[in-house]
């Protein structure tokens, strides 16, 4: 936030202090009202459009509760900068010297190259770091670096001139390189390895190292960097208390402990208990035995997500992002999709599956949508729309998940979306009525069944590694890929008009059919710098799974590439064999998992997932410029301000919104800047 708003809040309440008891509720009423009045103004620059979301029943939360969600909150946002130190090792000191130049400079602000500074910062501040928060490309200024040098003059700003350079050569171009002829690590700017260290360092690094139970390995690596000693020794710098991120765990902890003090019941305050000690001691073990206790803590109103959670960042798949959510229940829309959950050993026993392959008893899962109160780290501002939790297969297996679908963020982006784009892409009146009747159901549907069913479902073979293993820089896309072919499968299935979840199954299915082929074959590359290859998990899974099944149904016209007055549309013909070879294909990514055949995964990805048709690139490209719609949408936080009374006390937690996207980006640095900026 701005000065002035902070102050304004500070001013505020010094007044309540003195004021009687009667003068002190009356101006905490008229204040908090103030504060509701505060409304984001919407941003949108390059490629990207940053909206706010809604925290629907807020006022129906008890002050505990209240509580209980901004000490999370507050947890969540002080680990912020370990996401940002994690993308890059120079990420925190470039972004010190654009936030001061933003703030110290004085000179022309109404000329190109100032304006072009300022998309500069505020791409760099979506992505959390100099790399496209999607594409992986070095994010490229708009200005000349002589502009940008001046500016640092002008403005004393320091910044080591090697770093400079960087943000202008080719040095770290990819933050996540997929390609091995360029090397796994070596071609890979994110921070999670040390000088000198190549991708079979790392493995045999890892594979040297005994599981103390092979049933249930650790997840090795998971929290910390690897790193070479002046003897050229590896050695691993843990995340924790005292060690690596330190300053700033000390701060997550400290928040942390005070959410244990409002635990909604002793479970889920035993699990807060168990985070803690993680944190403290950096124990892969204890990490396991959180996440059993996370499990089990299924009753109250309030959640979260907090920890070293996704290894997408990772080439090699061993080490987890920073990242938090913090969320409340939908009471209404949990209770509507609970019925997924339930039924998810009928889902598994009806799945095209080989019969070993499939779980004999799925256990555990629940599933809930949930309203988002606060995200930081690798889930913000880029937010997903689902999670599912936690990631070792093991606890899967035995304990179960919990599955959430982030219901203001999809209404969020339904309200900022348009019929327009459809319009353009679809090949018929008929495609787009369906999409129009039934897309919105069919996207919670597909995320209810890709996190619930998808995740949850399947076994490894006895004696067959971990995907991270097995699979390596291949395992996210697949498990993505597998997950969306089981929502796919059962989206054109009776079974959930059956259940009461939809009017009209085969309606829906077509829609959700015609959807995932028009994005994982055209629409989504409009994400895609012209005469660029794909290379994040999940838009590579949409596209091997699209590009597989109208590769294998040409033969009986299953999908039809249809050029009608010069523009490019996919027609589906035959819903029913598309069902069919979602189903092959489902089965055959199963079996990729479950015996851990590396070729044949590879050989999905790499002849399906990755090359980019240039012609249709280029032609989408041109059919989207008409439409004012960024690619790439996020979100700013709300704002939870505690309402204090004279002895300290919080009597009430108010929701509110920065002015602008630049406010809260400025505030977040002031207030929560725990980290050196070199780690």
């Amino acid at each position: 936030m701005k000065k002035h708003t902070i102050a304004g809040v500070a001013i505020v309440l010094a007044l309540l202090t003195s004021c009687n008891k009667k003068e002190n509720m009356s101006s905490e009423t008229a204040m908090i009202d103030s504060l509701k009045q505060v409304q984001f103004e919407g941003d949108k620059f390059a490629d990207i459009e940053v909206l706010k979301y809604d925290i629907p029943g807020w006022d129906k939360l008890t002050l505990k509760e209240k509580k209980l969600v901004y000490y999370l909150a507050e947890a969540g946002y002080s680990g912020r900068d370990i996401y940002w130190d994690q993308n890059y090792k120079f990420n925190l000191k470039i972004r010190a010297a654009l936030e001061n130049i933003y703030t110290h400079y004085t000179g022309d602000k109404n000329n190109e190259d100032w304006k072009k500074f300022e998309i500069y910062l505020k791409r760099v501040w979506f992505s959390n770091g100099i790399h496209h928060h999607y594409s992986n490309d070095k994010i490229k200024p708009g200005f000349s670096q002589s502009y940008f040098q001046q500016l640092l003059k002008d403005t004393k700003t320091n910044l080591d001139g090697s770093i400079v350079e960087i943000l202008f050569n080719a040095v770290d171009d990819k933050k996540v390189n997929l390609d091995e002829s360029k090397g796994l690590v070596k071609g890979s700017a994110v921070n999670f390895y040390g000088k000198n260290i190549l991708a079979k360092d790392v493995e045999d690094f890892y594979n040297a190292m005994k599981n103390p139970d092979s049933e249930r390995p650790l997840s090795f690596g998971l929290n910390s960097k690897l790193v070479k000693t002046e003897s050229g020794k590896l050695e691993e710098k843990i995340w924790k208390s005292g060690g690596m991120y330190g300053s700033a765990i000390d701060k997550i902890v400290f928040w942390l402990e005070k959410a244990v003090e409002v635990a909604e019941n002793e479970p889920q305050a035993d699990a807060l208990r168990l985070l803690i000690k993680y944190y403290k001691t950096g124990d892969l073990k204890t990490w396991d035995d959180y996440n059993i206790a996370w499990l089990k803590a299924t009753e109250g109103n309030i959640d979260y997500i907090n920890g070293f959670i996704e290894v997408y960042n990772d080439p090699l798949g061993h080490k987890a992002s920073y990242e938090s959510t913090v969320q409340i229940k939908d009471f209404d829309m949990s209770a509507k999709m609970e019925v997924i959950s339930k039924n998810a050993q009928w889902f598994e026993d009806n799945s095209p599956l080989v019969p070993e392959h499939k779980k004999k008893n799925v256990v555990g899962i629940s599933y809930k949508t949930v309203i988002v109160a606060a995200e930081s780290g690798d889930t913000s501002p880029a937010t997903p729309i689902g999670v599912n939790l936690p990631n070792a297969d093991w606890i899967r297996a035995e304990h179960g998940s919990k599955s959430i679908s982030l219901g203001n963020i999809i209404e969020a982006y339904n309200k900022s979306g348009g019929s327009e784009k459809l319009k353009e892409f679809a090949f018929d009146e008929e495609e787009i009525q369906l999409a129009e009747r039934y897309s919105e159901l069919g996207d919670k549907l597909h995320t209810a069944l890709h996190e619930v069913v998808g995740h949850a479902s399947g076994q490894i073979n006895k004696g067959i590694g971990t995907p991270k293993e097995t699979l390596k820089s291949y395992a996210s896309t697949l498990e993505e890929g597998r997950a969306d072919l089981v929502a796919l499968y059962y989206l054109y299935n009776p079974k959930i008009q059956e259940l009461g979840l939809v009017d009209d199954w085969k309606s829906l299915g077509k829609a959700a059919y015609n959807d995932y082929i028009r994005n994982g074959l055209m629409t989504q590359l409009v994400r895609i710098e012209p005469g660029k290859n794909i290379e994040e998990a999940h838009m590579r899974n949409r596209q091997w799974v699209s590009a597989w099944v109208f590769e294998k149904g040409k033969a009986e016209n299953v999908i039809e590439k249809i050029v009608r007055d010069g523009k490019t549309y996919f027609k589906i013909n035959d819903y029913e064999k598309l069902h069919v070879l979602f189903g092959d294909l489902l089965r055959e990514t199963q079996r990729i998992k479950s015996e851990g055949d590396y070729e044949a995964g590879k050989n999905l990805v790499e002849n399906y997932g990755v090359k980019v048709d240039q012609q249709l690139h280029k032609e989408v490209l041109e059919r989207n410029k008409k439409f004012n719609i960024a690619p790439y949408r996020g979100f700013v936080n709300p704002v939870l301000v505690a309402i204090k009374d004279a002895k300290g006390e919080i009597t009430d937690i108010v929701v509110t919104y920065p002015k602008t996207f630049t406010e809260q980006m400025l505030y977040y640095s002031k207030n929560y800047n725990f980290l050196p900026l070199e780690n």
